[in-house]
């Protein structure tokens, strides 16, 4: 009789296991570092909009590849385009008038590895036709995010979100997190919007696909700016995971350094993947 028992526990613990949702059985963070290796990458398509006080809006597209090394991002090829509302559209041509006419009239690309970025397209085009060159050359920048606000290629910053989870079933992962708390351990977000927050709020919902790769990200964040606060909005769609490819480099003498043609072009790199 005990045998019996024994072994009608042991099945039904075997029907538990396989009947679990596939989310719990597997490690998301875990998947995406089995991606990290040179010589890998993924494709995205991406949008962004950021909203500030008096509906001023700025948003933004962005498709290309992300090329990965061990511990994440180290290098970019990506097409973006940019479009303001009506009044910061007229507050930017003011301020900033031929960035705001070059970004308007067609896709930037910008090709990024490490803290180098190169740039192409309209907003450049002028000076690239004087100096003979391809692509201007911007040093000392930061990589370019895959998602405007929470870096899901980065394994702490995927880990963090995976803990502040308020729910996950069907391979929908939800929640929300202070930038403060974010801040603490994500480098990317750190490096982009600062670590001292008092207030603010980020809302997530990651989409899991095969294997635990996130295919889909979709944010909403309320970031204190100064004296005010800002929307940010950013949905990135993740594909091919683990294609083999290694993002190219323009040729040295195909680029031009931005100090060399600084009043034709952007002081930093333009558009808001940056």
């Amino acid at each position: 009789m005990k045998r019996t028992i024994v072994g009608v526990a042991v099945v039904a613990g075997v029907v538990q296991l396989t009947a679990m949702p596939a989310q719990a059985a597997s490690d998301p963070v875990r998947a995406l570092q089995a991606e990290l290796a040179p010589g890998r990458a993924v494709n995205l398509q991406a949008t962004a909009k950021i909203t500030y006080p008096g509906d001023r809006v700025v948003s933004s597209a962005v498709d290309g590849t992300f090329g990965f090394g061990s511990r994440g991002p180290v290098a970019s090829d990506l097409g973006q385009t940019v479009q303001y509302s009506d009044r910061l559209l007229r507050e930017m041509k003011k301020s900033s008038p031929k960035e705001t006419e070059g970004l308007q009239a067609g896709p930037v690309r910008l090709i990024s590895s490490g803290s180098v970025s190169y740039v192409s397209g309209p907003v450049v085009d002028q000076a690239l036709l004087t100096a003979d060159a391809s692509h201007v050359r911007y040093s000392g920048v930061k990589q370019p995010p895959s998602n405007l606000l929470v870096e899901v290629l980065d394994p702490a910053t995927l880990k963090a979100l995976v803990a502040a989870r308020t729910s996950w079933k069907d391979g929908i992962l939800k929640g929300t997190i202070k930038p403060a708390k974010l801040a603490a351990v994500s480098a990317p977000f750190a490096s982009r919007y600062g670590t001292r927050f008092k207030t603010g709020k980020i809302s997530y919902v990651l989409y899991f696909g095969e294997k635990g790769l996130v295919r889909r990200v979709a944010v909403k964040a309320t970031l204190p700016v100064s004296k005010t606060t800002v929307q940010v909005e950013s949905d990135t769609r993740f594909t091919d995971w683990g294609r083999e490819v290694t993002v190219g480099m323009p040729l040295r003498g195909d680029t031009i350094d931005r100090g060399e043609v600084k009043d034709d072009v952007p002081a930093g790199v333009p558009g808001i993947w940056n």
